[in-house]
């Protein structure tokens, strides 16, 4: 694992116009600075703060100090649980923190995430937490697409997108 900083801005995979194809489990587990704390970049453009989309992964008992997000939050647990002072999160939960919320997220037992950040738009203040096992899909355009709405805000949607094999 790569224990370095960011200091200097990265760009990796940021510009949005251009489709691409990352095999997250072939990429190096990055420290972050939280102890205990690690990401896979999938996509980045800035420093340490950055717009970022990454697969973040907690080892059991550890925390971030609490923290505000200045462009906004997206989280969906892929395994083990995460909590925060708002609440305890499975596998299959969506939470969405608005810009400007604030929270101090753990793992005491640990904890797999796909975190997306600063890239809400600040007009949108509602917080909200989906529990995508429980939820109803939907019949998507075409044959075999299922689409679970997770949050829209005007231009920005955010949905999980299911195919049949």
């Amino acid at each position: 694992m790569t224990t370095e900083h960011f200091t200097h801005p990265i760009t990796l995979n940021a510009d949005l116009a251009q489709r691409c194809v990352v095999h997250s489990p072939s990429l190096d587990w990055v420290a972050s600075p939280a102890s205990g704390v690690s990401r896979r970049m999938l996509e980045r453009d800035g420093g340490e703060v950055a717009r970022v989309t990454s697969i973040v992964r907690y080892a059991p008992g550890s925390a971030f100090a609490s923290h505000t997000h200045g462009g906004g939050e997206e989280i969906w647990v892929l395994d083990g649980t995460l909590h925060d002072e708002h609440g305890v999160y499975g596998p299959g939960t969506y939470i969405k923190n608005p810009v400007g919320s604030s929270h101090a997220p753990s793992s005491p037992e640990g904890c797999i995430l796909f975190v997306k950040l600063r890239h809400l738009d600040p007009r949108d203040d509602e917080r909200v937490v989906i529990d995508t096992r429980r939820s109803q899909w939907r019949q998507g355009l075409v044959e075999g697409l299922k689409v679970l709405p997770l949050n829209t805000f005007e231009t920005q949607n955010t949905a999980l997108v299911r195919w049949a094999p």
